[in-house]
């Protein structure tokens, strides 16, 4: 069944907290379309690391030449190919107009790798490559985790999700903080279930950061994330990235209220040792 377009329960659920500002500025009693995220635009531009303007556009149909490839005509023309009345789409234009420079450098990765421009320093057997499939997964389940103690951040790293999320849960409260940034976790969080993870990808932060308000520390991981992705000399790895059971964050499921949810090793797993 399709869900339907509910914009308050979707500013009540704490999985779609980095959407927020934008959610707010949509009408409520219609699914937005391809209007609406041009209408944005107008108010706050983005502009693409080739410098074009981003603009939301129809889908283009039938084989399309490599110009007007998804991603190759984001890059070359600034044009973002959308479909009317698609959730996966929808939720794409919103992490755009929230994540600005980070979906920018997304983009350039793939532009960059799909133009054989880019190399991988290693051979993971992918036929895609280690940078398309690492941007692939961020751009698709991508979580940004700022942190500001590195014990809880290598919990998280070591999968120790019973001492991270319950043991310590009052300082993941205060000192870690859980940004979706992937558009197919988001409609995955329409209906959440046991078994959703994502993909995290850590940044070490000021304590104060988790005390700025809500647009300063999006701004502020747009631009982390951003530079790491630019960062000339580095190959992109999904190494880099760290699994997130998304429902063992604290507040994000009632269930998570007791102690024994987090007994369910099949979603909360432990690491597996590497010889």
């Amino acid at each position: 069944m399709k869900e339907s377009w509910d914009r308050f329960r979707l500013l009540e659920s704490p999985l779609f907290q980095p959407l927020h500002p934008v959610i707010s500025q949509l009408a409520t009693d219609r699914f937005p379309v391809l209007q609406n995220w041009n209408d944005l635009l107008q108010i706050s531009p983005i502009t693409n690391q080739n410098g074009c303007n981003i603009q939301f556009v129809p889908q283009g149909t039938g084989q399309l030449p490599f110009e007007m490839q998804y991603e190759p005509r984001c890059y070359l023309a600034g044009e973002i190919q959308t479909r009317s009345g698609n959730w996966h789409d929808l939720f794409n234009a919103l992490v755009w107009l929230t994540f600005p420079r980070a979906k920018s450098a997304i983009n350039a990765c793939h532009y960059s790798a799909l133009a054989g421009m880019t190399t991988s320093a290693e051979s993971d057997g992918s036929q895609r490559g280690s940078v398309r499939d690492t941007s692939t997964l961020l751009d698709e389940s991508g979580v940004v985790v700022p942190y500001s103690d590195q014990g809880l951040a290598e919990l998280l790293r070591n999968f120790k999700w019973h001492h991270l999320f319950w043991k310590r849960r009052s300082e993941v409260l205060q000192g870690m903080g859980f940004y979706i940034l992937g558009h197919g976790l988001y409609e995955k969080a329409l209906r959440p279930y046991v078994g959703m993870t994502g993909q995290g990808l850590l940044f070490r932060v000021e304590s104060g950061f988790f005390d700025w308000p809500l647009a300063d520390r999006l701004a502020h991981l747009d631009i982390l994330l951003a530079d790491h992705l630019n960062c000339s000399g580095r190959y992109l790895s999904t190494r880099e990235l760290s699994p997130v059971p998304l429902l063992g964050i604290p507040g994000w499921a009632p269930e998570n209220e007791l102690a024994e949810y987090y007994d369910n090793m099949a979603y909360f797993r432990t690491k597996r040792r590497v010889r």
